[in-house]
């Protein structure tokens, strides 16, 4: 391994952990947000409804624009936006100004994202064995370091918009300088089709389906795990940032095994044996009084999902006759179609019951993903 072939992969590590940070600095906000705004449930469900949307239209156009600049300026441009856009979630004038705002931020986070992938998908084609769990274990690292950081800083007092200021400021300049060290342009541009974005077909609509499965279940976890401690187990705010953390702490351990899992276990296997771990964990979040106790919950569904997304990604980026960046666009599309319906569904069905009984969606589509896994073995093959 030479030095510089070291220097891009742990470019593309600083990247994920960077994009997990800022991701945990917003889900440790979103009681900031929803206090600061005075909104309830189903209104902060069309928040996270509007990055959604966002993310969707960056989806789009992530594989042309990739393919005519390269996943390193992608990268450097979305994510430091991304970045930045995060310390203006408190500074808009009204709600309407913060769903404009939470659109922006899901188009750079979803180009961004698809970049990041391309890079890691282009690294592991080039070293010849399994990095794409790891480079995901960067990213959940970055969401429990920014959960646990941002708690820490509500416990100790610092203003939120202090808060949000730093994180941006110091996110962004280290995404501009890791991309330095991202693989050159030509690895990753492509002559753009001029057909645009298509839906996902065959193999990479299975796989397409398998993700979204996952992420609106993934998703609920990120968006509504700390206020579920905070509103529905009592919890200090300080105390419920720890549900971010916990699920991401035990994601990233789980992922930093997932390169080894995934040498040793077909696909089917590993989604199926990961999706039922999730449903019988987040079951025990919500059957449970205890904080404590669903912490822990948390933490196992962490593990069950932790290897969805890197196996199915890894997968999109290998089909025939596809490039790396159009098959992960075309499968994040689909993914994040589930992942912008989960969130707000939850939050319609929180405000019509509790987000108690709205969370049940995770336990359903975890078990909706362990029933279809037989898929990904025919779909990472053709």
């Amino acid at each position: 391994m030479t030095v510089t072939s070291a220097r891009m992969r742990w470019a593309s590590r600083a990247q994920f952990f960077c994009s997990g940070f800022v991701f945990a600095t917003w889900g440790v906000h979103i009681p900031t947000v929803k206090a600061h705004y005075q909104v309830n449930e189903a209104q902060l469900g069309f928040a996270m409804l509007a990055a959604g949307v966002g993310a969707l239209l960056g989806l789009t156009q992530a594989s042309r624009w990739i393919g005519r600049h390269g996943a390193r300026r992608l990268a450097a441009v979305c994510g430091c936006t991304y970045a930045l856009l995060l310390s203006s979630l408190l500074l808009a004038p009204s709600f309407v100004a913060v769903l404009a705002l939470l659109a922006a931020f899901g188009v750079a986070t979803s180009v961004f994202d698809v970049a990041i992938n391309t890079e890691a998908a282009q690294l592991e084609l080039r070293n010849g064995k399994p990095l794409m769990s790891g480079m995901h274990g960067m990213f959940s690292l970055g969401g429990m370091v920014g959960a646990a950081s941002g708690g820490a800083a509500i416990a100790a007092g610092v203003a939120p918009q202090h808060h949000l200021t730093l994180v941006a400021l110091v996110m962004a300049l280290t995404i501009a300088l890791s991309s330095r060290w991202m693989l050159p342009k030509e690895a990753t541009a492509f002559p753009p089709s001029d057909d645009g974005f298509r839906l996902p077909r065959g193999a990479l609509a299975v796989l397409g389906l398998l993700a979204a499965l996952g992420l609106i279940a993934e998703g609920a976890i990120y968006d509504w795990s700390v206020l579920y401690l905070q509103q529905e187990l009592g919890s200090a705010q300080q105390q419920a940032a720890l549900a971010y953390g916990s699920f991401s702490a035990a994601m990233a351990l789980a992922r930093f095994g997932g390169d080894a899992m995934r040498a040793r276990f077909a696909p089917a296997v590993l989604l199926r044996g990961s999706a039922l771990l999730a449903a019988a964990s987040m079951t025990l979040v919500l059957v449970t009084s205890n904080p404590w106790v669903a912490l822990a919950g948390f933490a196992g569904v962490g593990v069950g999902f932790a290897n969805v997304v890197p196996v199915l990604f890894a997968a999109s980026a290998r089909v025939p006759g596809v490039e790396p960046a159009q098959g992960i666009a075309a499968v994040s599309a689909a993914a994040y179609l589930g992942f912008m319906a989960g969130p707000p569904v939850i939050g319609f069905l929180a405000q019509i019951s509790s987000l108690t009984v709205a969370l049940y969606v995770v336990v359903a589509f975890a078990a909706a993903l362990g029933a279809s896994a037989r898929y990904a073995n025919s779909a990472e093959t053709a």
